[in-house]
């Protein structure tokens, strides 16, 4: 049974910032995660708003395109496969800034990501491959199922499958915690997160995003 299971959009950079904290701790604690798709494009495609302009649309169109050539990845090669893959997109996409690149190019760019991982670089078609969408779909909502709805990514789930089971949206943090003070704060997350009727915990002031 997996200790944790995060659900991303490899578009996000508060994920990514977050993703990278989780595999600080999983390496410092042996954790096993288990990596599952939530759809930006998906939560925000009805949307009118003034602010989901057509530059927002592309940047979650990109996390579906890499969501369908992840989920063909989770079913030939695993879980393990599929970190790999998000690792390599979230470097491109967020401290070398090249996500326009998988607009431009969806089967070229996820190629690329597929060979710097090892894997078959004929996977990259599936980018445009419409039917893994029915499963990013019921992985976003799963991801509400256990949070409630009017949250976006990350979402974590603290000892899925357990009677301890726990999850929420977050943490969003700036900074990506190293050592002893990502498991500080892993363990005041995880307090947090499983303590019986906790609901929410947020202010809405925030540092740019810093990748390194």
């Amino acid at each position: 049974m997996a200790d944790l299971e995060f659900y991303y959009d490899p578009v996000c950079p508060w994920a990514w910032i977050t993703s990278r904290w989780v595999v600080e701790v999983q390496g410092l604690r042996n954790y096993e995660v288990v990596w599952k798709p939530i759809s930006l494009k998906f939560i925000n495609e009805t949307r009118t708003d003034d602010w989901y302009t057509p530059a927002y649309r592309a940047a979650h169109m990109a996390g579906l395109y890499a969501h369908r050539v992840a989920d063909v990845v989770e079913r030939q090669h695993g879980n393990a496969a599929v970190g790999a893959l998000y690792t390599a997109l979230g470097e491109a996409f967020h401290p070398q800034q090249r996500r326009p690149e998988i607009n431009a190019d969806p089967v070229a760019f996820m190629a690329e990501m597929l060979a710097a991982v090892g894997l078959d670089q004929a996977l990259a078609a599936e980018a445009n491959n419409d039917a893994h969408d029915a499963a990013v779909q019921a992985s976003t909502d799963e991801a509400f199922a256990r949070t409630g709805k009017d949250v976006g990514t990350p979402i974590i789930t603290f000892h899925p499958g357990s009677d301890r089971e726990a999850s929420f949206f977050g943490p969003v943090i700036a900074n990506i915690p190293r050592g002893d003070a990502a498991l500080r704060l892993w363990d005041a997350v995880e307090i947090i997160a499983t303590t019986s009727g906790m609901a929410e915990l947020k202010r809405s002031l925030r540092d740019r995003p810093n990748f390194d």
